[in-house]
């Protein structure tokens, strides 16, 4: 596989949850660094978070997401918390770029440039 596979998005109600996943292979699964991604009709992608030993969230979603791996899975989760509205998006996840520094990791996550082997997505409606 040179693909990433996310699923468990689907539809759910303002203050609802929902856990992504993220399933990986030993081509595509980097156990150092993994991220999520989402990204609105009409609107730019945007980093959610990333865990890279520790974890980082946008403003956006910090307190109310929470990312987790199992790397003897090779599989990336993301739980989501108190969804509103505003959440709607395709999610995505992504290997981080190779060999990044802190100060490149920070920087290239709030456009994506640089993460690698992207999956389709998996769309999550909030209403």
């Amino acid at each position: 596989h040179v693909q990433l596979v996310e699923s468990g998005g689907g539809s759910v109600r303002a203050e609802g949850s929902l856990t992504l996943s993220c399933v990986g292979s030993e081509f595509t699964y980097n156990q150092q660094c993994m991220a999520w991604f989402r990204q609105a009709p009409g609107k730019a992608r945007e980093g959610v978070s990333f865990i890279r030993g520790t974890p980082f969230y946008a403003d956006s979603v910090r307190g109310r997401f929470f990312i987790s791996q199992d790397n003897a899975k090779k599989t990336l989760y993301l739980r989501m918390n108190i969804l509103k509205p505003e959440d709607t998006a395709t999610y995505y996840c992504a290997a981080c770029p190779e060999a990044a520094s802190d100060l490149q990791l920070y920087q290239s996550f709030f456009t994506g440039a640089g993460f690698r082997f992207w999956g389709q997505g998996t769309q999550v409606t909030v209403s």
